[in-house]
């Protein structure tokens, strides 16, 4: 099982530093990937709901030039509030500069509010998502003309392109997010979900290659391990974990690296 860290950005007061900090950290932890969450323009204040105070592609793109090995994802970026057409751009400039490292992970978004704000339409932000991740692979592959419900073009020139496939997470629980994962997506995130709603979930992946991972939230050293364990069995791809407050999480993440390498779930290093 491939064990993860979604990075704290929830705080407007956080050190923009921590988030590559700790992110140069976990790799040398032997962490598989961190991820960073998303939106755009919330109704209320960033914190336990809302996270993604700094941009991820951006932020991703600098925790690139300070880390060699990790991967780096959006757990999860709202596809539908943004022009697809400027997302493959970035998405393929920070896996360009990062050396093939980048995992877009999507979702639909929930909040109707965030996209009146940002003047997004929600009533067909499922459609869009589908579309949009089409449209990604597309321009991804090289390009040609596109056509569309929401976006088509007859001419233009996409670059640059990544240098291989870039992996594309559906994050999600519904009946729409296990299917979209399956017709569109490299890989599938639950949220919130216990040892053995994941393998409910997850059985609905089991005729594709979709691999199907997880995300839990920090519950302290011995019950995050146990709990690790239990997703392990499960049949969990991946675990990312969220440790919490970022004055707590470089102290968290090494504890649980210690109680990983000692289960056998990361390597030693």
């Amino acid at each position: 099982m491939r064990i993860q860290a979604v990075l704290p950005d929830e705080s407007s007061t956080m050190d923009p530093q921590e988030p590559v900090r700790l992110a140069v950290l976990a790799e040398e932890l032997g962490y598989e990937t961190v991820w960073l969450p998303d939106h755009v323009l919330p109704p209320a204040e960033y914190g336990e709901v809302y996270g993604g105070v700094y941009e991820p592609l951006v932020t991703l793109s600098y925790v690139a030039a300070k880390t060699s090995r990790i991967r780096l994802g959006t757990s999860v970026l709202v596809l539908p509030l943004r022009n697809p057409f400027v997302l493959a751009k970035q998405v393929a400039t920070v896996d360009r500069l990062s050396g093939g490292r980048v995992t877009l992970g999507v979702g639909i978004g929930w909040d109707a509010t965030e996209f009146a704000n940002v003047g997004a339409e929600f009533a067909t932000r499922g459609a869009r998502t589908d579309e949009g991740i089409r449209l990604l692979r597309h321009l991804f592959g090289g390009g040609g003309p596109f056509s569309g419900r929401f976006h088509s073009y007859t001419e233009g020139v996409f670059e640059p392109r990544p240098t291989g496939k870039v992996p594309i997470m559906v994050g999600g629980t519904s009946k729409f997010a296990l299917r979209r994962a399956v017709s569109l997506a490299d890989e599938w995130q639950g949220v919130g979900l216990t040892p053995a709603e994941f393998a409910e979930h997850a059985a609905a992946l089991s005729t594709s290659d979709v691999s199907a991972g997880t995300r839990i939230d920090w519950r302290g050293g011995q019950e995050t391990a146990a709990l690790a364990a239990e997703f392990a069995r499960a049949g969990a791809d991946s675990l990312a974990i969220h440790f919490g407050a970022h004055t707590d999480y470089a102290a968290r993440l090494t504890d649980f690296a210690s109680r990983a390498q000692d289960s056998g779930l990361l390597p030693r290093r």
